[in-house]
């Protein structure tokens, strides 16, 4: 989706990913490197127990991979430039399947030769239920 220089963006633009399936080395490795090792994620008979029935992913780890869905294109992103609104509203599970949706909700002119694009972001398994939403911005430059 972030292929593309800021004026050849339009508001109501659509994106959607690949798919990425989330697995159980996924959740050891994140938990590895982020040190969250809470036992909903890490512990199948605490999870169990829980409301869920078993062990979920990190919601962390749904937005990094979500993340690595995207394009984004040297030259043309400059940096990611935030994330507001992020909510999780369905639990993701070892197994399941994930993709990104993009909708460009504003493009913003900023110094000269850049500008923000902002873009509602759902993040969905097979089942077509969302997992995580969010609002992401990404400062892209303009055609040189």
């Amino acid at each position: 989706m972030f292929s593309k220089y800021i004026e050849q963006y339009e508001v109501g633009e659509t994106w959607t990913s690949k798919g990425r399936t989330i697995t159980e080395t996924d959740l050891v490795m994140f938990a590895a490197f982020s040190g969250d090792w809470y036992p909903l994620h890490t512990d199948a008979t605490f999870a169990a127990k829980t409301p869920f029935g078993q062990r979920i992913a990190h919601g962390l780890l749904v937005l990094s991979a979500a993340s690595g869905l995207l394009t984004f294109e040297p030259g043309v992103v400059v940096a990611f430039y935030g994330m507001e609104s992020v909510r999780f509203t369905n639990p993701t599970y070892i197994g399941d399947t994930i993709h990104v949706e993009l909708e460009v909700t504003a493009i913003e002119p900023k110094e000269a030769g850049r500008g923000v694009i902002t873009a509602r972001q759902q993040i969905k398994k097979q089942s077509g239920e969302t997992v995580a939403s969010a609002t992401i911005k990404l400062m892209v430059n303009s055609a040189p």
